[in-house]
């Protein structure tokens, strides 16, 4: 009985294939939708674990001022007794890199490009995780004396040397040759939307005394042997700078240090929020879609009223005409479904590469997405299903 059933309900979807395509277009673009930002969202997630891991997971970093923008740059910034005294204090600590940064235009040749140039030691590469691609990093000859030397980020090499090998050669900043003693591997966009390669690291006296012309380190990087001694660490941190800075205890601190693992859960927590939002978004038309097929299942009791009667009439029962219509509507949903879930996958694929987010399908979201299409035939084809059954088989014969 189901089997008839099922192959009546397929012949009516046959006999109207526009008019069925047009009534399940919402439950695809529904499903389409959601499976789609959910997907979305998770390559997002976790694109944004992935960059700031290659940050360093184990990194602390302490800034002066508690807060980003206008009011920070008020903060005194540190100095290298600052840096000296958490290397002898912290047994903890495996690397420490204070840097100070700067933006200047370098050229070479008949090329030139504005770049940011970032001054610290050997500790920078280990703490914040950068390799180098090509040649070596600086001589401790080189770190206490201040040489100009350097070694560039990916993007920088291009933009300068195109495909030239640049180890040894010499470009200008300001008023001065550098030498280029390395080449940064490739580490490719930020969380923040900034290219990371577009970098030039030189030895922290050398940024100080010719480019900033300051002994101002703006900001200190650690990097934590065991990650579970991190908290701790930080604590220890907090502590020693408030006392290196003279702060009474009903003073707040102007500085910050930062765990690098709770900016990793701050921004995967909000990536999940809104990709629940917009995956909750895209749900309602779903319900748009379910409100289609009970319209179009109205018409369609209307329109075969007769051969409701004529079934009655031969001795069908209630249950066998509600059986039907809400097999026809479950039929639809289901085929929106399915044509959702293909649609998904095309939609997903091209968004990740566009965005360049890694393509995480969740079979569970696939399966949720699906049985609810389902669902929604059930929900909304119950009523119109009801009522032709509930039709008296006289009245139905006389319908014209």
């Amino acid at each position: 009985m189901f089997w008839n059933t099922l192959i009546l309900a397929a012949n009516s979807i046959r006999r109207n294939l526009l008019r069925s395509f047009l009534t399940i277009l919402g439950i695809v673009i529904g499903v389409a939708a959601v499976i789609t930002m959910v997907t979305l969202g998770r390559g997002a997630t976790q694109s944004v674990s992935e960059q700031i891991s290659a940050m360093g997971t184990n990194m602390l970093l302490i800034r002066p001022g508690q807060r980003r923008g206008p009011g920070s740059e008020n903060a005194p910034k540190f100095r290298q007794r600052d840096v000296d005294i958490v290397q002898e204090q912290f047994d903890s600590i495996s690397g420490v890199a204070p840097y100070t940064s700067i933006s200047v235009t370098t050229v070479y040749q008949s090329r030139n490009y504005t770049t940011v140039v970032t001054g610290s030691t050997n500790d920078y590469f280990d703490v914040g995780n950068w390799a180098i691609e090509s040649g070596r990093k600086f001589l401790d000859s080189e770190l206490r004396a201040g040489k100009a030397v350097c070694i560039i980020g990916k993007t920088v090499k291009s933009q300068l040397f195109g495909s030239e090998d640049p180890i040894g050669l010499e470009f200008r900043i300001k008023k001065f040759s550098c030498k280029v003693v390395g080449v940064l591997g490739e580490k490719g966009q930020s969380t923040w939307g900034s290219d990371q390669d577009d970098t030039i690291v030189m030895p922290l006296k050398t940024v100080q005394r010719r480019l900033t012309g300051s002994l101002d380190i703006d900001r200190i990087s650690v990097s934590v042997r065991d990650t579970n001694a991190i908290s701790e660490t930080q604590r220890r941190l907090e502590a020693l700078f408030r006392e290196l800075r003279s702060l009474g205890e009903t003073e707040e601190s102007d500085f910050r240090v930062l765990d690098m693992r709770q900016i990793v859960q701050t921004l995967t927590g909000t990536t999940k929020v809104l990709t629940a939002l917009l995956g909750s978004v895209a749900a309602v038309s779903l319900l748009v879609g379910g409100i289609g097929i009970m319209n179009i299942m109205l018409v369609s009791v209307t329109e075969r009223t007769r051969e409701i009667g004529i079934r009655l009439a031969i001795g069908a029962l209630e249950k066998h005409v509600l059986m039907q219509f809400l097999i026809e509507a479950i039929v639809l949903s289901s085929l929106g479904g399915i044509l959702g879930l293909a649609l998904a996958v095309g939609l997903s694929t091209l968004g990740a590469n566009a965005m360049g987010f890694p393509l995480i399908f969740d079979p569970v979201i696939n399966l949720i997405a699906f049985l609810f299409s389902a669902g929604i035939g059930v929900l909304f084809g119950y009523m119109p299903a009801r009522r032709a059954a509930r039709l008296n088989p006289i009245d139905a014969l006389r319908h014209e």
